[in-house]
C-alpha cells in the first residue's frame, strides 16, 4: 500500500475485513455528535499540529487505540451550557460504543470521554 494507514481487521468465514481508522474515528465522531447536549468536538495539540503537517481528519476529537482485540475510543468534547456533564458524557460512552460496534462489527472495550470545554449560550438568547 503506498500510504501508510492504520487499519482494523477483522477475521470473517470468507477471508478477513479492514477497515481504516479514519472511517472508525469517523464513526465514533458523529455518534459522539448526535448526543443532545453536546456542542462539538475539541482538538489538542495533538491534532492542531497533525493538521499543520497536513494530515486532515473529520474526527478531530476523537482518538483510537487498540486493548487486545477491542477498541479504545478516547472523546474530547464540548458540552452545551446547562447540560449534567456526567450524565452528558455517560451518554456519550453509551452512543459512541453503540453506533461503532453496530457499524463497524468491531469491539469496543472503552470510551473515554474528556469534557474539555463548555459552550455558553450566546447574549440575547435565554
Amino acid at each position: 500500500m503506498a500510504e501508510n494507514k492504520e487499519y482494523f481487521s477483522k477475521e470473517v468465514e470468507n477471508g478477513s475485513i479492514q477497515i481504516s481508522e479514519e472511517v472508525v474515528s469517523s464513526v465514533a465522531a458523529m455518534a459522539v455528535l448526535e448526543v443532545e447536549g453536546v456542542c462539538g468536538l475539541a482538538s489538542n495539540l495533538g491534532y492542531d499540529i497533525a493538521e499543520m503537517l497536513g494530515k486532515k481528519t473529520l474526527a478531530k476529537g476523537v482518538r483510537m487505540s487498540t486493548e487486545g482485540d477491542a477498541l479504545r475510543i478516547d472523546c474530547e468534547i464540548v458540552a452545551q451550557f446547562g447540560q449534567p456533564v456526567f450524565v452528558l458524557a455517560r451518554n456519550v460512552q453509551e452512543h459512541v460504543k453503540s453506533c461503532v460496534e453496530s457499524l463497524t462489527g468491531l469491539s469496543v472495550a472503552q470510551v473515554n470521554v474528556n469534557v474539555s470545554g463548555i459552550a455558553l449560550p450566546r447574549e440575547g438568547k435565554k
